[in-house]
């Protein structure tokens, strides 16, 4: 993508379809006047009464214990600079929305017009009583020293300037690992730290805190090293200032164990890593260009530890593992201040967690066959589902054990409960699979390339880098739509109908023809089909041209499934063809199947249905829990339509005791443990949570995933091809783009699962 069309993108995405990136959703009824007059007046008046007399019941009645000011004056924007309150508001609705979908937490962005220290402190002071918890952004250092020190003084909930401590607190959890791997005590290294702002003095001062010692460290700001006959040096900084002659970074870095970089890209070279000890350390960090670069620093040197600030190589320091469970931690037990044991327990609770088994969920976000603990993985991954039950709790406890928790949790595993259910909140699947996907990106076929918002899909799949596509249709119409989009990079584009690709067409029909001539179909027969898109592409696919298909944005679904069940065999085993979708809900992400192909699937039909999506949910690291609906409950009804979905379930129960799976049973006792857990105690679902539901027939099924999608605005995956032999998957008429991507990001997925299915079988 030009850096036109990517500027155009980025400002449509924060001005379309309504600018900005938060909004207040009522939490209360309000559809009767009788819920309007509890809301405001005069029902409104009890709890301000009861809010005056007790002023902690402002937690109780109000959304403040779950409310976070994200603050900033915009004097230091992240590769920004300077640029003021206003321009800055985009960066802290972007803060506000990780807040939202990483730990559930409520945000107001505040940006205040003021460069002046004591009015800043005022402003926020002045404010404070709306909000559980201040969270400081992009003030220029050294005002943000002050700023923070004063407001944690004079304040009594938890205030933290993220750009200091986040850093340091993930680095800091990575430092204990990559000490331990090395085979290093932290008091006996020798530190050498290039960047002297916010960051790096906290990061250095959490590591101090680790055992480091300070005489071992030297520190570089941008005009050298940090003496003590530096009149400029800020007090913080005069902390690591040394009295010895000068030295250059080449010359520190000689016998060093540890470098962290917080300043400029490209400024340690290889010669310099080279000159460092054995087992060395380097925390690169530098955005969007490392210190050094990852492949460079390894190829450089075997035995290097290393970590930086990019998602594409391993161990990423990312902020974004630290703050939002920091403060879930601190505003659930009304921690007055996130003092150094809540950030230590957070640093603690990082490094422990990175030494436990991974879940599958995040192998398979990562594309990794079994993360574990190593030179490669010393940190958790963002993605991981546990990091909001391990160190929240843990930064819950030190505030308890250290005397600022005014609401101690008593109860810790509802209190875990609880902090589970707000996941399902985020619909971290969509990143999940895309990320794998980008893992081992796959050539994939876009069989209606000439259609504005299929291109728009691929271009976006090209350029995230989920996958390499091959455009069919009209050339002349795509090279015009490319233009239009500025989608200027150099992708095959193929038109099956032209002269030039008759070869093709003839090769490709007669290797379908030699597999139907018994069936009915001609040579001839052949050769016309295969000027049509979607046979042309099934070809594709079957011949090894390409690794997956995505096709039916413009046609009804059953007349594009058709070529795709002629061309494809079945996987290996199926017996049947059937669809899932994801849907990303509340609760998190659901699969429901049938939804696109099986109109009244039989008993056995259904146990196959079952069976397949149970895989299809595993590949995404979901263990299922599937309830096979019906409109009655356990025998309650003898209607063959229940009778069957019974039948199924007993054959399941016997032949598949590992699969949690029930029924038949209604959807509301599915979805409802209170419910399930009240009237039917003895089913298998009882205690656990639902995330698979197996329908009937597919008017129920289709119908309810267009429900989910259309009143609820429920985002769905799918339909997902199931047991076919090849990696084709067929859009819904009318998919959007976004609904396009996240299929090919499917197909994709499908061709990696399917590709390493085929080196197994062959070893």
């Amino acid at each position: 993508m030009s850096k036109d069309n990517k500027k155009r993108e980025a400002l449509l995405y924060h001005s379309e379809p309504t600018p900005g990136k938060i909004q207040v959703v009522p939490t209360k009824k309000y559809a009767t006047q009788r819920d309007l007059s509890l809301a405001y007046s005069p029902g409104v008046a009890e709890p301000c009464l009861e809010i005056a007399k007790n002023i902690d019941d402002v937690y109780k009645y109000t959304a403040k214990g779950n409310l976070v000011a994200v603050i900033s004056n915009g004097t230091a924007v992240l590769g920004l600079g300077d640029i003021g309150p206003e321009a800055s508001k985009p960066v802290m609705e972007g803060k506000g929305l990780l807040f939202k979908i990483f730990s559930d937490i409520d945000v107001f962005d505040i940006e205040i017009n003021t460069k002046d220290v004591e009015e800043f402190i005022q402003t926020v002071k002045n404010i404070a009583p709306t909000f559980g918890g201040i969270n400081l952004e992009d003030i220029k250092a050294p005002e943000s020293f002050e700023i923070e020190r004063r407001l944690v003084e004079e304040l009594d909930i938890p205030v933290m300037h993220d750009d200091q401590h986040g850093t340091a607190i993930i680095s800091s959890a990575a430092l204990i690992n990559a000490l331990e791997l090395a085979g290093k005590k932290a008091e006996d290294v020798k530190m050498v730290v290039s960047g002297a702002g916010s960051a790096a003095l906290a990061c250095a001062d959490l590591y101090v805190l680790l055992g480091v010692k300070v005489e071992n460290i030297l520190m570089f700001n941008s005009k050298g090293l940090l003496t003590k006959n530096n009149p400029s040096l800020s007090e913080m900084q005069l902390k690591y200032a040394v009295d010895i002659p000068s030295v250059d970074l080449k010359e520190a870095l000689k016998g060093a164990d540890i470098f962290l970089g917080l300043s400029s890209g490209d400024i340690m070279s290889p010669e310099m890593l080279l000159g460092m000890a054995d087992n060395p350390i380097v925390f690169a960090m530098a955005n969007p260009n490392p210190e050094i670069d990852y492949n460079l620093a390894i190829a450089t040197r075997d035995d290097v530890i290393m970590a930086t600030g990019r998602s594409d190589y391993p161990n990423q320091v990312n902020n974004v593992l630290g703050f939002p469970y920091i403060f879930r931690g601190a505003l659930d037990v009304r921690a007055t201040k996130i003092n150094e044991a809540m950030k230590m327990a957070a640093v603690k609770a990082l490094a422990i967690l990175a030494k436990e088994p991974v879940p599958e969920q995040v192998n398979v976000a990562y594309g990794a066959t079994k993360l574990g603990f190593g030179r490669q993985y010393i940190i958790p991954k963002p993605f991981d589902p546990r990091l909001i039950t391990v160190v929240a709790p843990a930064v819950a406890k030190a505030a308890m054990d250290s005397g600022v928790a005014k609401n101690p949790i008593t109860d810790w595993a509802a209190y875990e409960d609880k902090l589970l259910e707000r996941l399902g909140n985020d619909n971290k699947m969509v990143r999940l699979i895309t990320n794998r996907a980008k893992m081992d990106p796959k050539k994939i076929v876009f069989a209606e390339a000439d259609h504005l918002n299929v291109l728009k899909a691929a271009q976006i799949v090209y350029e995230e880098g989920i996958g390499f596509p091959i455009l069919l249709g009209n050339k002349e119409i795509i090279l015009e739509l490319k233009e239009e989009l500025g989608f200027e990079a150099d992708i095959e584009i193929i038109d099956p109908k032209t002269k030039e690709e008759e070869d093709r067409r003839n090769r490709f029909a007669n290797s379908y023809w030699k597999t139907r001539e018994r069936r009915g179909i001609s040579l001839l027969d052949s050769q016309k089909i295969m000027r049509e898109r979607n046979y042309f592409a099934a070809m594709m696919v079957n011949e090894g041209e390409a690794d997956a298909l995505v096709t039916g944005h413009s046609r009804s679904y059953p007349s594009v499934v058709k070529p795709m069940l002629q061309l494809i065999e079945k996987a290996s085993g199926a017996s049947i063809v059937a669809t899932a979708n994801m849907m990303m809900t509340a609760r998190g992400p659901m699969f429901l199947s049938d939804t696109a192909i099986n109109i009244n699937p039989s008993s056995q039909e259904l146990v196959n249905i079952a069976l397949m999506t149970a895989k299809t949910a595993k590949m995404f690291g979901v263990e299922p829990v599937m309830a096979m609906v019906s409109f009655s409950n356990f025998g309650s009804s003898t209607h063959e339509g229940a009778a069957k979905v019974r039948e199924a379930v007993s054959y399941l129960h016997k032949n598949h005791p590992e699969l949690i799976v029930d029924g038949e049973i209604q959807a509301d006792f599915a979805l409802n443990p209170e419910m399930l857990q009240e009237k039917f105690p003895f089913s298998k679902l009882a205690g656990k949570k639902v995330n698979t539901l197996i329908f009937p027939n597919l008017e129920s099924a289709n119908i309810t995933y267009k429900l989910l999608k259309e009143l609820y605005k429920v985002d769905s995956i799918g339909p997902i091809m199931m047991g076919m032999g090849k990696p084709v998957h067929v859009f819904q008429l009318g998919a959007s783009v976004e609904e396009m991507v996240n299929m090919a990001a499917i197909a994709v997925i499908d061709a990696q699962e399917k590709e390493s299915k085929r080196i197994k079988a062959t070893k």
